[in-house]
């Protein structure tokens, strides 16, 4: 199973004791989807979202007046339902993350922060994990523009791809900055939330998934 956010903003891989980057699904998965229907990487957003919980990869990122010119944004990060392991690590690119804290963790027996990495071990079902920090993660695009590029977030095992739950929240701090639009567009599975000052998006899919967040300031 890999998860990763390496555009721009932040990068996360998930890897077990073993180094590899691939996590076994449950015995159950594997029961009840056949060779036939495993995913190969195509995206394709689930309307409905499946009965059994799946990994939640939760964040939520803050734009500061700073932002625009540091490019340097607020992150909170939860991975909720992390697969049972004796080992994983969350590793963020070095040049792009700092401060980096745990604040929150549950059926794991041991969490620590390493240079840019999250280390656990001691994984049990339902295990959930909170970081918070910052990433460089604010795109100058010129003329005005910004965007926040994030993926491809995935689940895998071996060739295929299982179902995930991705949720973003960023809230914009600046009083010029407008939002303009997301890619992938609002549809079923892939819903968008516009607020004021609040912009987001939860997704249910197989496969990966990039996103891109764009804005402008007022006036420009």
């Amino acid at each position: 199973m890999c998860y990763r956010s390496n555009k721009l903003a932040f990068t996360v891989l998930l890897f077990l004791a073993a180094a590899t980057a691939w996590a076994t699904p449950t015995e159950e998965e594997l029961f009840f989807k056949s060779v036939a229907d495993v995913n190969e990487g195509a995206l394709r957003f689930l309307a409905t979202p499946p009965a059994r919980p799946v990994h939640h990869h939760q964040n939520k990122i803050v734009i500061t007046r700073d932002s625009l010119s540091s490019g340097w944004v607020g992150l909170e990060q939860c991975h909720h339902h992390l697969d049972a392991v004796a080992s994983l690590q969350i590793v963020y690119r070095p040049d792009r993350i700092r401060a980096l804290n745990i604040v929150q963790s549950e059926n794991i027996g041991r969490a620590w922060v390493h240079e840019n990495t999250v280390q656990m071990e001691q994984i049990a079902r339902d295990a959930l994990i909170c970081i918070r920090g910052e990433t460089l993660a604010l795109q100058d695009d010129g003329a005005g523009g910004y965007s926040l590029a994030n993926g491809p977030y995935m689940r895998q095992f071996l060739d295929g791809f299982y179902p995930m739950r991705v949720s973003m929240r960023v809230r914009i701090e600046h009083p010029g900055l407008r939002f303009l639009d997301v890619t992938p567009a609002s549809q079923p599975g892939f819903n968008v939330d516009i607020g004021a000052s609040e912009i987001g998006y939860d997704a249910w899919f197989e496969g990966r998934l990039n996103t891109l967040m764009r804005f402008r300031l007022a006036g420009d």
